[in-house]
């Protein structure tokens, strides 16, 4: 008889759901935990196949009827600057980024709080409270960094500079996954959400590896379709990650 190895992932499957993306679908996903020694590798596994981390948990999508969540990754190494994203770029030249522990503060989630209340107010995240935020940041048993972004140009009572942006980042063995970003609203002229994957494919370039990826790409969901705009990218079909743009 053979015996499956102690720490082998186990794989579940969610009962259905409204779909929050496409109206009238439901959604269902199939997961497993990242727990223990194996969890860095796993969660390199699972990334490549199309899973996403949340906390200790890896998922992807595994509807009966619908295929249109399609994971997506930036070929980092030959992405070029667009005009349009050159301007962003210039309107960011006052931001400073540092990457720090993956710990939470609570001038991270007043930002946390103001975005979802003011963009997702009516979300599945809209009730999340200082320890829920706290567990999205630290219960990882991988390599996770929040990368802040801060204004240069003014100072904050205490010296501190505003805080305008955050990102929640993976680092993997090819390439950095944005596991869950947010930002003031109030600074929505300088397309923080864009600028944030702009900053992370240029990281993604110092550290020499290949890729960054983004999470889910749908066709049709005007929520998901700024991904389209980070050309070349691959994106993960029947066949494996093929090349788009």
């Amino acid at each position: 008889m053979t015996r499956e190895p102690r720490d082998a992932p186990q794989f579940y499957l969610t009962a259905p759901s409204p779909c929050p993306y496409l109206p009238g679908r439901q959604e269902r996903k199939v997961f497993t935990h990242l727990i223990g020694r194996r969890a860095a590798a796993l969660n390199d596994q699972l990334t490549q196949s199309g899973f996403r981390r949340s906390q200790t948990i890896a998922y992807r999508p595994a509807c009966e009827n619908c295929r249109a969540c399609v994971s997506v990754r930036i070929k980092a190494a030959e992405f070029r600057l667009s005009r349009n994203l050159r301007r962003v770029i210039e309107a960011n030249r006052d931001v400073a980024a540092n990457v720090v522990r993956a710990e939470a503060t609570s001038e991270q989630y007043a930002l946390f709080r103001r975005y979802l209340d003011r963009r997702h107010a009516d979300g599945g995240m809209a009730d999340m409270t200082a320890a829920d935020y706290a567990m999205m940041v630290e219960d990882s048993h991988v390599e996770t960094r929040i990368i802040e972004y801060r204004l240069k140009s003014e100072a904050a009572p205490g010296g501190r500079r505003p805080l305008i942006a955050v990102c929640l980042t993976d680092v993997l063995a090819d390439g950095l996954s944005m596991v869950y970003s947010f930002y003031a609203p109030s600074e929505a002229r300088r397309s923080c959400g864009t600028f944030m994957i702009l900053d992370h494919i240029e990281r993604a370039r110092r550290l020499g590896l290949p890729h960054v990826y983004l999470g889910y790409w749908i066709d049709g969901s005007q929520k998901m379709s700024y991904k389209g705009r980070f050309l070349p990218q691959e994106r993960l079909g029947p066949n494996g990650w093929e090349r788009a743009g």
